[in-house]
């Protein structure tokens, strides 16, 4: 099947990154350092290297840095001369860039997306033995997402680094309320050199692994550091919500109420069906329709629209989000099947019109807030499909009478269209990724709209005291969320800083008054550890630039020149590579002359990726070097850890242990090993490669699906042993630990179908399938799939997964839950314990059950491999048999219980 163009030219162009590193190049330092100051990160990144090849070899400084952060600073140090990186308005750039393909270099724009990440990317040819100092510099504003402040940093170092380090140090006046770390390469080798200092309002991360920590393989060169390592924390925070923070002659003001009730919306699904929709896009959006159909609350009213060529409403009028209704919703849902074109005018009026005639019948509460959500994955191709001609339709139909939100399936959509369409009508845009997690995608961005606070909210300062300030009004304030304003303030003022916060909720005006000192938010901003120089100033000129970009979308061309000028005069005075700007890499004198570095924007097919000149003979030979991994065999049952293949560092497995003895431990040394058995003797086989074989065992072994480890030392191991399917069964339930465990076991799968794992303190749920792990936390949803890393350390709990795919839930004074999948979504989970002692005396359930006081009748004399043994009233038959241990990899002996 031949692919269309634009798809050549992306997949080559992504391939290219991985032969930027070439031999004789090497890294010896590596640095991060960020600094995060009231929510504003500066962020250093420093790399060292040396070239210790015989030639002149090329080396490539490649990062990726967060898509909302703006780059301020580039700089080579080469021979003790720094050549610098130059911002320049972006045509001036591109003329240079020009100038260097028209004389036949190589010079290419240094640009690529991917879903939350930018790659930043410069060559430069380094002479034998000489060393390279590159130093990149960006900035952002953390925005408040669901509850929570994300720092999202990439670390792919591609090789050890004998230094290597990141510190990210946090500065939060109104004190740090949480915070937690999560990683996608760390180990359980790597923990100790993760460590997390925090008091009232500071804290500190810092990571610094040894060359031993970061080796994949003993005695290689690889390296386990691939992947996201991520900062999520929030603040303390008043009755008032607000927070106004003065450094340097600027201010900061930050809005988010606590305890606000949630105002009652009436929301309109637009649901595109049109042929392109078909096969998995669809399927998700009705998973995804289905899961948000069960979070609408009591209070809300809604409907839903379907459209191709033609829009079907399901109702006729917006109904309430009674059990009965949303019953019958999810229903409905489950039958929207893709075909057809695409008429997003006639769907669009269609739904503005269904509020319109459900306010006229007064349907519609008084203090309720109208959402219109928009999912659609391509351009009108059916009725009005002048995109213009749509935008000023929906406009003048929705009159500002409510906010629409659109949301863009794919990269076949226009996304420039659907911006506008949403920043017409005080909503906002947002691009779906295909991919494995796209349903979660939409419930995530549903999640953020879906509890309204306030309406018409306005700030409002003594005009004596304030000189130019940010966007003061905004449409509405949804829970979990955080509206910023900042400013600068005028010379001649008074000591005291006083601001008015003003909206609707429900069915009441409210005001939120506060005040700040001057002088002492002055001399709090000082400490030159955690602050850097006129962050504040510098604050507010990106605020600014970002909302002069998104007003320009949706504004008249006179006015959109005018806002885009200013943006630019800042963008250069403040030297920030925005989307108006570019950076200008100059070289030492006879190599490539200039490289531009330009900030992508979000629209187009294959929009900011490196647009280059193509190596071809040296992309066949990355193919040919590196080709696709095989198909999926059989895998092996035994847990398997990341690194070592070798001898060196195997699993240690003590002798099978007499009744009443400590339990056996497994150590956590990776190897890969086969079991073996002859008469009573167990022996271990290190291979230096994968078997894919399971373990030999009887035929009378048979994997038990749970395996309980009672804490009494008298009695030995009970495995309980699910034979049937069973429906949703509540399998742990203990207030005591604040924990919950439910599932769903299925005979023909061997497993659990799926299991929910919720902890009250910290609050979050793990809910996994075979497919994949979804965890939740403060309605915020992130998506992992089987053996992938994962190391996150959150107050009190810790979970990990490596590379085998057990997931594990830990903490301090937490029993452990282990969940594993069978390496096939056709069969179910496995479930395991440890810690069992730390189950409270209020455990139950189907599982907990057993951990209360288990009465056991002795075993009868002519048959001891059975006895009976009884359960809060309840009489089991237990038989002594021989089980697979899916965590040890061994078998064992224990009474087992059949349910």
């Amino acid at each position: 099947m031949k692919m269309p163009d634009h798809v050549h030219t992306c997949s080559s162009i992504l391939i290219l990154s991985a032969l930027l590193l070439p031999n004789g190049i090497d890294i010896y330092s590596l640095t991060v350092d960020s600094k995060v100051s009231s929510r504003f990160a500066h962020t250093v990144i420093t790399s060292r290297v040396v070239n210790k090849a015989d030639a002149v070899q090329e080396a490539t400084f490649q990062m990726e840095l967060p898509k909302k952060a703006f780059i301020t600073n580039f700089s080579m140090i080469i021979d003790g001369v720094t050549y610098p990186g130059n911002i320049k308005e972006k045509a001036m750039a591109q003329e240079q860039y020009s100038t260097a393909v028209r004389r036949g270099e190589s010079a290419g724009l240094i640009k690529a997306t991917g879903r939350k990440m930018e790659e930043f990317q410069v060559s430069v040819s380094v002479a034998p033995a000489a060393k390279i100092t590159f130093e990149l510099v960006y900035e952002e504003l953390l925005r408040r997402h669901l509850g929570v402040y994300e720092l999202l940093l990439k670390v792919r170092p591609q090789q050890l680094v004998k230094h290597l380090q990141m510190d990210i140090h946090i500065f939060e006046p109104q004190g740090i309320s949480f915070l937690e770390t999560e990683s996608t390469f760390m180990t359980n080798e790597l923990a100790s050199a993760l460590t997390t200092t925090q008091n009232k309002n500071k804290a500190h991360i810092q990571f610094k692994p040894t060359l031993s920590q970061q080796q994949k393989t003993a005695g290689q060169q690889d390296t386990v550091l691939d992947g996201n390592f991520i900062v999520r924390y929030d603040v303390n925070r008043t009755a008032s919500g607000s927070s106004i923070q003065i450094e340097n002659g600027y201010f900061v003001h930050y809005f988010a109420p606590e305890g606000l009730p949630t105002m009652p919306k009436n929301v309109v699904f637009v649901i595109d069906k049109s042929g392109s929709m078909s096969g998995r896009k669809i399927q998700q959006t009705r998973e995804a329709l289905i899961k948000i159909l069960s979070d609408l609350n009591p209070r809300d009213l809604f409907n839903i629209i379907v459209f191709s060529e033609e829009a079907t409403q399901w109702k006729p009028a917006l109904v309430p989000a009674s059990e009965e209704n949303v019953s019958m919703a999810k229903s409905y849902a489950a039958t929207i099947y893709a075909s057809g074109g695409t008429n997003i005018n006639d769907a669009m009026l269609m739904a503005v019109q269904l509020l319109e005639s459900s306010n006229r019948a007064e349907l519609l509460s008084a203090g309720s807030v109208s959402l219109i959500i928009l999912l659609t994955d391509g351009d009108p191709t059916v009725g009005e499909t002048n995109p213009k001609k749509i935008q000023k339709n929906v406009q003048e139909a929705i009159g500002n009478q409510y906010s629409l939100f659109c949301l863009g399936f794919g990269f076949d959509v226009s996304y420039a269209f659907l911006e506008k369409l949403a920043l017409d009508n005080g909503g906002l845009a947002r691009r779906i990724y295909e991919d494995s997690d796209s349903a979660l995608q939409l419930q995530d961005f549903y999640q953020e709209v879906a509890n309204p606070l306030l309406t018409n909210v306005a700030f409002q300062y003594p005009s004596n005291a304030v000189e130019e300030v940010t966007q003061d009004n905004f449409r509405l304030l949804f829970k979990g969320s955080e509206m910023v304003v900042a400013g600068k303030l005028r010379d001649q003022r008074s000591d005291v800083f006083s601001a008015k916060v003003s909206g609707q909720m429900d069915m009441q005006n409210v005001t939120f008054e506060t005040e700040s000192s001057t002088a002492e938010q002055e001399k709090l901003f000082q400490s030159p550890k955690y602050i850097f120089h006129n962050f504040m100033e510098r604050l507010w000129a990106y605020l600014t630039i970002q909302q002069l970009l998104e007003n320009s979308v949706s504004a008249s061309d006179a006015e959109s020149k005018a806002l885009k000028s200013r943006a630019l005069n800042l963008s250069l005075n403040y030297n920030f590579v925005t989307p108006l700007t570019s950076m200008v890499v100059t070289k030492p004198e006879g190599q490539e002359q200039s490289q531009v570095a330009n900030k992508p924007v979000e629209d187009g097919k294959c929009e900011g990726l490196w647009l280059g000149s193509l190596n071809v003979t040296a992309l066949l030979r990355h193919l040919h070097l590196h080709p696709l991994p095989p198909a999926q065999g059989h895998q092996t049952s035994l847990p398997r850890q990341d690194s070592s293949s070798g001898c060196d560092s195997p699993f240690v497995l003590e002798p099978s242990r007499e009744k009443g003895s400590p339990t056996p431990r497994v150590s956590r040394k990776p190897s890969h090993f086969l079991f073996l058995k002859s008469g009573t003797e167990r022996r271990r086989s290190c291979r230096a490669d994968l078997d894919l074989s399971p373990p030999h065992l009887p035929s009378s072994v048979q994997p038990p699906t749970v395996i309980l480890l009672l804490p009494e030392p008298s009695v030995d191991r009970l495995c309980v042993d699910i034979r049937h399917t069973q429906g949703p069964m509540d399998l742990l339930l203990d207030p005591g630990q604040g924990l919950e465990v439910t599932g769903e076991y299925k005979a023909e799968k061997a497993g659990f179908w799926w299991i929910k794992v919720t902890f009250k303190n910290p609050e979050l749920q793990v809910h996994v399938s075979p497919e994949r792990i979804v965890v939740t936390r403060n309605r915020r949803n992130s998506a992992y799939n089987w053996k992938e890393t994962l190391f996150s350390v959150l107050p009190g709990l810790k979970m990990t997964m490596n590379q085998t795919g057990l997931l594990l839930l830990s903490g301090p004074d937490k029993v452990t839950i282990g969940l594993s999948s069978q390496n096939s979504p056709a069969k179910g989970l496995l479930l395991f314990l440890r810690d069992t002692d730390r189950f409270s005396s209020h455990v139950r359930g189907t599982l907990g059950q057993f951990y209360q006081d288990v009465l056991w009748e002795p075993p009868a004399a002519t048959d001891d491999t059975r006895r009976k043994l009884k359960v809060q009233g309840k009489e089991y038959s237990a038989t002594r048999e021989l089980k697979l241990d899916h965590q040890e990899g061994t078998e064992i002996s224990c009474w087992k219980v059949e349910l």
